[in-house]
């Protein structure tokens, strides 16, 4: 994982003590990127930060990429009324797209249609072009948890969806990437709670393209990289299905067993 504590960034393995900081890194995607990064991490031996004195933040702070997968979800083709497709619906975001645990996601005045997406998300461990499934798997370093926001008149104004997914600070990710040995994604299942209602609740197991048929396809197309993501798509319940759009004061929370929670309130205002 990646925090703020004693003024800076660090990389950090989470413990029953607390934060173990990884020195050298200042988050997760510059660990990923050096040769011996996880082996560091795997050796950490810093004094601990108590979870009082620290500050979890997203994992990757500037991923060179973030990928996104649309209709992954059987049940969610199912709910909007599309067919299953024959190849991954890809779309992507920004860096500057992404946001915290805890962090307050803005409610745009220029948009009513805020909706929510639980995700499990893929944080590419090394790089990797034109990988069959087997070099994909290996590839993948862990995985975390996206709560990612979606405004869906934007989203709906065209056939293309970039303008819906993109909004700034719109989808948060983390705090945890748990790694790939210590995770099975056909195995997890994946809640989604507004205001403690749960709304959203699926296997990870019942995605249409799974985590090493994505890397492999989306290698086919462009180099993937440490510390890239990958969200991998949202199962059925969302607003969108029933036109029950989300409302500052509204808080979404978003949990992967195996790998932990993530958190967000919505905020009313104009965004940055």
């Amino acid at each position: 994982m990646n925090l703020t504590a004693t003024g800076g960034t660090t990389a950090a393995v989470l413990t029953d003590e607390g934060y173990v900081p990884v020195h050298g890194f200042a988050d997760v995607g510059q660990l990923l990127a050096h040769e011996r990064g996880l082996e560091q991490a795997r050796t950490a031996s810093a004094p601990a930060i108590p979870a009082a004195e620290a500050q979890p933040l997203r994992p990757i702070l500037n991923p060179a990429k973030v990928l996104c997968i649309g209709l992954n979800y059987r049940n969610h083709i199912a709910e909007v009324g599309m067919d299953t497709p024959e190849f991954p619906t890809v779309f992507a975001k920004f860096a500057c797209s992404l946001t915290d645990p805890g962090a307050e996601v803005v409610a745009p005045a220029e948009d009513e249609k805020l909706d929510f997406e639980g995700e499990l998300a893929i944080v590419i461990g090394t790089a990797v072009r034109r990988a069959d499934p087997e070099q994909a798997a290996q590839a993948i370093a862990g995985y975390t948890v996206a709560n990612d926001f979606s405004m869906r008149g934007y989203q709906m104004r065209t056939q293309q969806w970039l303008q819906g997914k993109m909004w700034e600070a719109s989808s948060a990710v983390g705090p945890v990437v748990v790694t790939a040995d210590d995770f099975d994604p056909a195995a997890a299942q994946l809640t989604t709670r507004v205001n403690g209602e749960v709304r959203q609740q699926d296997s990870t197991g019942d995605l249409v393209f799974g985590p090493a048929e994505l890397v492999s396809y989306l290698s086919t197309i462009i180099t993937l990289e440490p510390g890239d993501l990958i969200l991998t798509g949202t199962p059925g319940g969302v607003g969108m299905a029933d036109e029950r759009w989300l409302a500052p004061g509204d808080e979404v929370s978003v949990e992967i067993t195996g790998i932990g929670q993530i958190s967000n309130r919505i905020a009313g205002g104009q965004a940055s």
